[in-house]
């Protein structure tokens, strides 16, 4: 994958979620279906270096719902906060899909 179709799909990705987590967080606010949990959760974050680490961070505190605590670069985990940890597996696999994929992309791409 080429350095420009890692930071369209990056850019792509976060448009989508923000949208979409937006409207679920909207829901789980004004109108919960039973208790909301929150809870915390790791998210392993393998071999991206700490520049991406952070970037990553940042994109899963843009994202409504997940809220990035600690970086921890000698485990590569990061700590979230999740607004509803009921759906934390999915949750952790879109942000490794739509956002850690896309960056280890980007850090290996030449110029």
């Amino acid at each position: 994958m080429t350095r420009t179709r890692a930071l369209l799909l990056l850019l792509t990705n976060l448009l989508k979620e923000l949208a979409l987590s937006g409207w679920s967080t909207a829901r789980v606010i004004l109108a919960p279906r039973g208790r909301v949990q929150g809870g915390f959760a790791c998210l392993d974050y393998g071999d991206l270096g700490p520049d991406a680490a952070s970037l990553l961070g940042v994109l899963a505190t843009l994202t409504p719902g997940t809220t990035s605590l600690k970086i921890d670069t000698e485990r590569h985990e990061i700590l979230l906060h999740l607004l509803d940890s009921r759906q934390t597996e999915a949750t952790l696999a879109a942000i490794q899909r739509d956002f850690v994929l896309p960056l280890r992309a980007l850090s290996r791409a030449t110029p």
